[in-house]
This record gives structure tokens, C-alpha cells and sequence, in this order.
């Protein structure tokens, strides 16, 4: 496909390069497994590279190497699955896979109408399926979309609730110790109620669904519950915890001597863009969004409790 617009031009030079990252990871895991993993990347390989061929010559640009974030992520991810082993490493694989799907799918939905979405049907086809069927079919699933919506949910919650107080606490008291108390105590109040919350929530969500399968039954009606869902007691304490880790961020530099809640801002902030990469990459979501809009609701958490702080101490006269 000769004369590239712009466009499409920025789009094969992405899908070649994500192509060659994906069989450069396959090939550096292999090297590193046994078994049944090596077999899964065996045949990962083989259709990977066939991919990257069909997209070299589809769009007449040759690649022989990653660009440096591609190699940095390349170099993170194979260091992890050393360290951490098989699970580690079909958990990456999903998380690869999951991110191809959303790839494509956007692809197709661009370029269906025209000659690339002909074009390349077959190639995606073969993604879908044959890549799906190879890493979940012979590996148990591991990522859970619901428990990562749970720990997504909880650390969100904790880290942007109590970066709140714990701003509005400096601009009301001032007084480093007033604020870890108080801080301490509405992180552990919002851990409870939060566990609580999911845990009632999950239960009431289930029972609705019993009440369903029921009716369902007596009105002679398939009724085949719903798969997937998680017990109500993990949802909450994977809600409940990850709310507790993410509250206690900003509250550590107050323990280690913090006088003002910049040193909160600035612990958050680099913790939610670690969280950030970390989910977006096991859920397939887009990065950068997701940490440009966790960094908008934590600055705007500290700038408006900040100043809700100030205020009442101005009118109620709040000294320490």
C-alpha cells in the first residue's frame, strides 16, 4: 500500500512495532520457560510471526527494532516474569492479548468500510481466536475483570479521599500531628465502610439474581445463573484493603514529618501513575488517560479541601 496518508502512515508504523514487541516478548519468555509455557509460546510465535510479516508487507515499511519505550517495557516485563515465574508470565500474556484486542477492534471499527478492514479481516480473525484459544484456552484465567474494578475502585477511593482530609486537615489544624490522627482514623472509618459497602452491595446483587433464577425456574424458563462473580466476603476485603493501601500514601509523609500537604501530593501523584500503568496495562486500558485523569481528581482534591480548610479555620477561628 504505496503513498500512505499521515494517518494511516502513524498507524502501520504502531501495529508493526507492536507486532515486533509482542514476538521479541514471546521469544525472551520462551528462552525462560519449560513445559506447557514453552509450548504456548511456541505456537505464539509462530503466529506472531507471521503477523508481523503480513503487516510489513501489507503497508511496504520494514522495522527491525523496537523504539526505546517499546525496548524499556520489553526489558520490565521479562525482568518481572524472571522473578516471578510462570504465573507471572501468563498473566502478562493475557494482559497482552486483552490489549490486541482492544487494538484491532478500534482498528476495525476505523477501516472496516474500506480496504484495509478487508484486507487485514483475516489476520484479525486469527487474533482473536487462535491467540485467545492458545493463552486462555491452556492457562486458568487471571485476570479477573471484577476484582480489578474492585482494586482499581478501593485504591482510587483511599488514596483521593484521604489525600482530601488530610489537605483540608493541614489547612484547618496546620499542626502535623492533629492531622495523622485525624487522617489515621477517617482512612480506617472509609477502609470499613467501604468493605462493608461492597460487601452489601455484591449480596443484594445476588439475591436479586436468586430471585430472578427462580422465577425463571418456576415459569419452566432457562435459568442459568450468572458466571463469573466473585464471593461477596473477597469483594469486599479486596475493596476494603486496597482502600486502606491507597489511603495510607498520603498519610506517610505526615509520619515521616510533613508540615504541609505538598509532600502528600506529590507521594499520591506518583503512586497513582505507578497503579495507573500497572491496571490499564492488565485491563487493556489507555495509559495515558487514565493517569491524566487521576492526576486532575487528586489536584483538584487537595486544591478545594485545601481552601475548605483555610476557610473554616478563618470563620470558626480553628487554633492548635
Amino acid at each position: 500500500m504505496p503513498d500512505l496518508p499521515a494517518k494511516d502512515r502513524g498507524l502501520a508504523l504502531r501495529l508493526i512495532l507492536d507486532e515486533l514487541f509482542d514476538l521479541s516478548l514471546y521469544q525472551a519468555l520462551r528462552d525462560v520457560s519449560t513445559g506447557n509455557l514453552r509450548r504456548i509460546l511456541d505456537e505464539l510465535i509462530r503466529v506472531e510471526t507471521k503477523h508481523f510479516a503480513f503487516w510489513q508487507e501489507f503497508f511496504g515499511i520494514k522495522v527491525s527494532a523496537l523504539d526505546l519505550g517499546r525496548r524499556v517495557k520489553l526489558w520490565l516485563l521479562v525482568g518481572i516474569c524472571r522473578v516471578f515465574g510462570a504465573g507471572a508470565a501468563h498473566l502478562v500474556l493475557e494482559a497482552i492479548e486483552v490489549y490486541g484486542v482492544r487494538k484491532y477492534l478500534s482498528v476495525w471499527e476505523a477501516y472496516k468500510g474500506g480496504p484495509l478492514g478487508e484486507a487485514v479481516r483475516e489476520v484479525l480473525e486469527d487474533e482473536f481466536k487462535h491467540e485467545d484459544e492458545v493463552v486462555t484456552g491452556l492457562a486458568e484465567r487471571k485476570i479477573n475483570p471484577e476484582r480489578i474494578r474492585n482494586l482499581l475502585f478501593g485504591l482510587n477511593d483511599g488514596l483521593v479521599e484521604i489525600l482530601g482530609a488530610v489537605s483540608g486537615f493541614f489547612g484547618a489544624f496546620g499542626d502535623a500531628v492533629t492531622v495523622l490522627v485525624a487522617g489515621s482514623t477517617t482512612a480506617v472509618a472509609g477502609s470499613l465502610s467501604m468493605a462493608a459497602g461492597g460487601y452489601v452491595a455484591l449480596s443484594s446483587e445476588k439475591e436479586v439474581q436468586k430471585t430472578e433464577v427462580e422465577r425463571r425456574r418456576f415459569l419452566g424458563e432457562s435459568a442459568a445463573p450468572e458466571e463469573g462473580r466473585g464471593g461477596s466476603i473477597g469483594a469486599a476485603l479486596v475493596v476494603g484493603i486496597s482502600y486502606l493501601a491507597g489511603a495510607l500514601v498520603p498519610l506517610l509523609p505526615v509520619v515521616f514529618g510533613a508540615r504541609n500537604a505538598l509532600a502528600s501530593f506529590v507521594t499520591a501523584g506518583s503512586t497513582i501513575i505507578v497503579v495507573s500503568v500497572v491496571l490499564a496495562f492488565l485491563s487493556g486500558m489507555d495509559v495515558k488517560k487514565r493517569i491524566r485523569t487521576n492526576l486532575v481528581i487528586i489536584a483538584a482534591a487537595v486544591g478545594i479541601t485545601y481552601a475548605i480548610g483555610l476557610v473554616a479555620k478563618r470563620l470558626w477561628g480553628i487554633s492548635l
